[in-house]
């Protein structure tokens, strides 16, 4: 037996407002393994996301018994390196205004006061948002585009940059890419295929220079479509994932579960040697060159 153990780890895990998502997965799967899991909520969905959890709404038990238990909620917005970079009109708006310590930096600060440093051996990187998803790239404004870049890569590299000098020797990160940053994906619009592009070239070159500079592995997931809540901006999420389940190699569609599992290995020590990688976790679908139609197989 080769089990996975994260036992005296601890994670960061960025971008879990539900329990539906693949960000939640990870969570499950760094719990089983061991992990202690602290995790960074977006203001606007926070409130929802505490209240649900105090109500029992949300799905904490593990597969192999017992249940979730988060060490810590912060509150993130990974566009905002630090609290200097607010707009006032984001300081003033009603799911902000109560909170403190949201940007990139005062998490960072809060770690460090909360669990002493170094205190991170996993940070994943579960963030994503265009808000001209909808819009072909042809239609696609520049502040959007660069929203897209913004929420989905860069906060990446704010991320790395702030919270890398916390993190053990032997730590890792995992992010999550998509398929739209190798192939094009009619209907994944608003700059969201270049911001995954940027993600996978950074997720090479900050595994050369967190390795170097903290021991540090970075890796990216190119998961299936999942139809969760986030991903229902995506206008053609159902058409997505339906077309996956059509023509991947193995013809299902990857689940949350799957995706899960895989970040914790790739977080793992039985992944020591892989970093700067790319893995997809697609049922095969990124290896087919054309569809699977039956009227063109060989039984």
């Amino acid at each position: 037996m080769l089990p996975i153990d994260l036992t005296g780890k601890r994670a960061f895990v960025a971008g879990v407002a539900d329990d539906k998502g693949y960000g939640w997965a990870i969570v499950r799967a760094l719990a089983q393994a061991g992990a202690s899991v602290c995790v960074g909520t977006w203001p606007p969905t926070l409130r929802i996301f505490t209240k649900s959890l105090e109500r029992g709404k949300l799905d904490m038990s593990l597969p192999s018994g017992g249940e979730i238990e988060l060490e810590k909620i912060y509150p993130l917005d990974a566009v905002f390196d630090s609290l200097d970079d607010v707009p006032e009109d984001v300081r003033n708006d009603k799911r902000y205004i109560e909170l403190s310590g949201y940007g990139i930096q005062e998490v960072a600060d809060q770690l460090r006061s909360d669990f002493g440093d170094p205190c991170l051996d996993v940070i994943v990187h579960s963030l994503a948002n265009g808000p001209e998803v909808r819009k072909d790239l042809l239609e696609t404004s520049r502040a959007g585009y660069l929203a897209a870049l913004s929420a989905s890569s860069y906060s990446m590299v704010s991320m790395l940059q702030r919270l890398g000098p916390l993190t053990r020797s032997g730590g890792a990160l995992v992010s999550l890419s998509y398929l739209a940053a190798e192939r094009v994906v009619p209907g994944y619009g608003g700059g969201m295929s270049s911001a995954k592009a940027a993600l996978e070239g950074d997720t090479r070159t900050l595994a050369y220079e967190a390795g170097r500079k903290w021991g540090l592995r970075v890796n990216t997931i190119s998961a299936g479509p999942l139809a969760s809540r986030a991903a229902k901006a995506v206008g053609t999420i159902d058409k997505m994932v339906e077309y996956y389940r059509a023509n991947a190699a193995l013809p299902e569609v990857a689940t949350a579960e799957e995706i899960g599992t895989a970040a914790a290995f790739l977080c793992s020590p039985l992944a020591s040697g892989i970093t700067g990688e790319t893995l997809h976790v697609d049922k095969g679908y990124h290896a087919m060159g054309m569809p699977a139609d039956p009227q063109l197989s060989t039984e």
